[in-house]
């Protein structure tokens, strides 16, 4: 399927070694001198390189999801990912495969997150490059990122080893975003993802309504459903303050380079599936081999 060619730039293929070293010299020249955050990036792009690269002129979409927390990323990224054929990487997936394990970071990461606290950018980056590496070991191209970048730091790093071709920012009102995330519910069975929330907020002084049904489970999930443990009001609106403290600004990086995609969500699914592919500038035959 052909992607719009106005979302994605080219360039010459560069080797991994390259790119690091180009991006230790980005970081370098935005900062002052032997600064202690210079000395910090270096150190850390030098132990965890992103094994990215620059593709060829027919590579796949390399796209990048922004919005709050609940605000529904991983549901519009997995379903661009089955249409358009690249992998969705969540960050927020990798740190619970983490957590789950029985590794001896799992422990200290399990109290960062109960928290709401973000991720140290070393630990996030490790975890990413080495879901990378092995999609790349098995022959994946293209990916739809969501959860990172979540600072401007992570950005540059990003920026400075391939070229992120769009990114989209899902907005959705507060309101909305904490009833959603204190809706969500897994499956401790299937690991199914569902939303006991239903949200319907009146429309007022000139702001439109929103409605948005909940994604209840099967019979035979019912009686297995989980919340995650982070998913708590106190600890939302916590992350929701840190979203708004330190990765809204990575949404005006991307603006600036002329890459960032706004897009509010005008409901659930059902109303905002078709008008995202519309936005994103996706022909009819894409939309209807989606809703299949």
């Amino acid at each position: 399927m052909a992607v719009p060619s106005r979302l994605w730039r080219a360039t010459a293929s560069t080797p991994i070694s390259s790119v690091a070293a180009s991006t230790i010299r980005t970081l370098s020249s935005c900062s002052t001198p032997n600064s202690g955050a210079d000395l910090e990036a270096q150190s850390l792009l030098a132990q965890n390189p992103l094994p990215l690269r620059h593709g060829p002129k027919d590579r796949n979409v390399q796209w990048v999801f922004l919005g709050c927390p609940g605000v529904g990323k991983g549901t519009y990224a997995s379903r661009l990912s089955h249409l358009l054929g690249v992998p969705h990487i969540a960050t927020g997936d990798l740190v619970r495969e983490e957590l789950s394990s029985s590794g001896p970071l799992a422990s200290q990461l399990a109290e960062i997150v109960n928290q709401g606290k973000l991720v140290s950018d070393e630990f996030i980056i490790n975890l990413l490059s080495k879901r990378l590496e092995a999609g790349e070991a098995k022959g994946e191209s293209g990916f739809i990122l969501d959860g990172f970048p979540r600072t401007i730091r992570q950005a540059e790093i990003l920026e400075g080893v391939t070229d992120i071709d769009l990114v989209v920012n899902l907005k959705l009102r507060e309101e909305a975003l904490l009833a959603k995330c204190l809706g969500r519910r897994t499956c401790s069975e299937c690991g199914g993802s569902y939303n006991i929330a239903c949200i319907d907020i009146k429309g007022e002084n000139g702001s439109p309504g929103l409605y948005m049904a909940p994604l209840l489970p099967p019979p035979h999930c019912e009686s297995k459903l989980i919340t995650r443990a982070d998913d708590t009001e106190e600890v939302v609106k916590e992350r929701l303050r840190i979203y708004r403290k330190v990765t809204q600004p990575v949404e005006e990086f991307y603006r600036s380079r002329g890459k960032l995609l706004e897009f509010d969500l005008p409901g659930g699914i059902p109303e905002s599936w078709p008008k995202l592919l519309q936005a994103l500038n996706l022909d009819n035959n894409d939309k209807q081999s989606a809703a299949a």
